[in-house]
């Protein structure tokens, strides 16, 4: 990148995708529930990858998906999967593409019970905020989360799954305190409105 700013330490300062991801998205606080539902279906794509090559294939995972658009997703059929199974440049997983698809007809029923995914994943949010730790891989608030929404049927997210996500679209805020972003995501996060 050529900068002298300081990231976290986990982000590759060579990795210009890594560095725009970290600097501008990866712990802000996020209320749209397709963005969310995104998130949650890119975790359980990563399950046994690296986050980096998720990453990389995201931009063809959305045109793949419909936008993650969860009423869109929920419709995708059997010429769908047999689809993306040939397209190389997303993840070709049936397991984990047949549970996108199906758990998009939960997180419409999330959005039914709760008025939005939003309202329903920011209900699991610690209170208060906790500290920073980039070493935590989990939380009781992730298993707690995880474990719900495997009772709803949902596949791919468990804990550590459901940990990255919460790290991911800002219900913890664990940038390092030296990194540049950690101030900037506090500050969002206290004039974030939480869904209703």
């Amino acid at each position: 990148m050529g900068d002298s700013v300081q990231r976290c330490r986990w982000v590759p300062p060579d990795d210009a995708l890594y560095c725009a991801y970290h600097d501008t998205e990866w712990g802000f606080p996020v209320a749209e529930d397709t963005r969310l539902f995104e998130k949650l279906c890119l975790e359980g794509f990563q399950a046994g990858l690296s986050w980096r090559t998720v990453l990389g294939k995201r931009e063809a995972f959305r045109e793949r998906f419909a936008g993650f658009a969860i009423d869109a997703v929920a419709t995708l059929g059997p010429d769908d999967v047999a689809a993306m199974l040939a397209d190389s440049r997303i993840i070709r997983h049936r397991g984990k593409i047949t549970a996108a698809i199906s758990n998009a007809g939960i997180a419409a029923a999330l959005r039914e019970e709760f008025g939005s995914l939003g309202a329903y994943v920011w209900g699991f949010a610690p209170d208060p905020p906790a500290r920073a730790d980039p070493h935590r891989v989990s939380s009781p608030e992730a298993t707690a989360l995880s474990n719900d929404l495997r009772r709803r049927g949902w596949r791919f997210l468990g804990p550590t799954s459901s940990y990255a996500f919460m790290q991911s679209v800002g219900l913890v805020n664990d940038h390092e305190p030296a990194c540049f972003v950690h101030a900037q995501v506090a500050a969002a996060r206290a004039g974030f409105q939480v869904p209703a």
